[in-house]
């Protein structure tokens, strides 16, 4: 079932592989009920051998069936990536500083076992020609938040009704590019993409000593946010949308703010996610990269997702404040709470899409559907096929599910525009 040699040998030709496990000295071992297999690492040189037990060594196990269906070149939601399938009947043992240094060489040594899996790259060819200059443009606005002057970075294009783009926990705006270049969406609304503070290049505010104290994103000061900006770019009752914490966002503004937008889409949303950020110890400790906590984040996409889409994703994670991601997952684990509220949300004032994507397992369909029924009104889709990342993981897939909330959102804006009297 494991071919450890195969294994290896497929290791040692990986060039992905080959960078992520630079330095590791220990191994690899993989249990499958009474049959293991794996393979030793020394100074990041993978050899023969299943290691035991022991300092740099790392430990998955699982029922046969498991590593059967992680191996197929379409695995099922979850299967896909050993990470997500630490939830879904994968355990994990051994060195634990090992694992979240090398967890990007583990979860490549298992997708190594599969045979045959789809990319889904496009050739370049079969994009056309592109433009010598893509159509945003960006600029800084100063906006009072939290009593701070912050220089908030944005990028803008198309025209009609405005449409906030908020991005995910410790990315940034670029996550949105892909929109801004679809010419049925730029053609009526005005897109405006920006990255919170602390994020891509909306620098810390002077007035602080922000260095000296944790970061920890809140809800109050994430909300006001958007709404300031909305107020100082003049925008009259804007649609909101945003993805994972940007998602829960969503909801959070309809629930309080619900004069102020026309409309919220909540992509990978819920009423509530929950955990303890200081489990996730390896997202922010000086002996991991990164490199780790990006990795960890291509769990999340669709295994069919086009891999260049699903790497470019995942390099603004690498990129970012280390302090960034984690400080911004107290909002999106614990802060928010809508389970109490959700039914208060009045969708004749404010409209609520809900878009979820088969292959996360963190703001999961099961989570979207139960936000969908606790808010009348609301509407639902499972976009399968993507991840947590639709927009910049897979977006043409995502623009299928798109295209009609936003016709719907075209509709509800003229039937709500006076009518004129001759």
């Amino acid at each position: 079932m494991i071919d450890s040699q195969e294994l290896v040998t497929r290791c040692r030709a990986d060039g992905e592989f080959a960078m992520a496990a630079r330095y590791w000295t220990g191994g690899l071992r993989l249990e499958a009920g009474a049959e293991l297999g794996g393979f030793t690492v020394i100074d990041g040189v993978v050899t023969a051998g299943v290691p035991a037990d022991g300092p740099g060594v790392v430990t998955l196990s699982a029922p046969p069936e498991l590593w059967v269906a992680m191996a197929e070149p379409v695995p099922p939601p979850f299967l896909h990536d050993v990470t997500s399938a630490l939830g879904a009947g994968v355990e994990r043992g051994g060195d634990e500083l090992i694992w979240w240094q090398y967890a990007p060489a583990v979860q490549r040594a298992v997708e190594l076992l599969a045979e045959g899996r789809p990319v889904g790259a496009p050739a370049a060819a079969d994009r056309g020609p592109l433009p010598r200059f893509d159509s945003p443009v960006g600029r800084y606005i100063h906006l009072d938040l939290a009593g701070a002057d912050h220089r908030i970075y944005y990028e803008e294009a198309g025209s009609g009704i405005p449409l906030l783009l908020q991005h995910t926990a410790g990315s940034h705006g670029t996550q949105w590019r892909h929109l801004f270049e679809n010419a049925a969406i730029t053609d009526n609304f005005r897109l405006v993409a920006y990255d919170l503070p602390f994020h891509g290049k909306s620098v810390p505010p002077v007035e602080r000593r922000w260095w000296t104290e944790p970061y920890r994103l809140t809800g109050e000061f994430l909300r006001s946010v958007p709404l300031q900006l909305a107020a100082g770019l003049g925008l009259e009752r804007p649609v909101f949308m945003g993805c994972s914490v940007g998602g829960l966002l969503a909801l959070d503004l309809a629930c309080r703010h619900p004069d102020r937008f026309q409309a919220v889409i909540s992509l990978e949303g819920a009423l509530h996610i929950g955990g303890d950020p200081e489990r996730l110890e390896g997202f922010w400790h000086p002996q991991v990269s990164n490199e780790t906590k990006a990795r960890m984040m291509q769990a999340l996409t669709s295994p069919t997702s086009p891999e260049p889409y699903r790497k470019e994703t995942i390099q603004t994670y690498a990129a970012g404040w280390p302090a960034a991601f984690l400080g911004d997952l107290w909002y999106y684990m614990v802060d928010y709470d809508l389970r109490e509220r959700a039914h208060l949300i009045d969708t004749t004032e404010v409209g609520v899409h809900i878009l979820s994507g088969e292959y996360d397992s963190s703001g999961t369909v099961e989570h979207g559907r139960a936000a969908h029924r606790a808010i009348p009104g609301s509407t639902f889709t499972e976009m399968t096929g993507v991840g947590h990342f639709p927009m910049s993981e897979h977006p043409e897939a995502f623009f299928s599910h798109l295209l009609p909330v936003l016709d719907k959102v075209r509709a509800d804006r003229r039937s709500a525009e006076p009518t004129s009297v001759a």
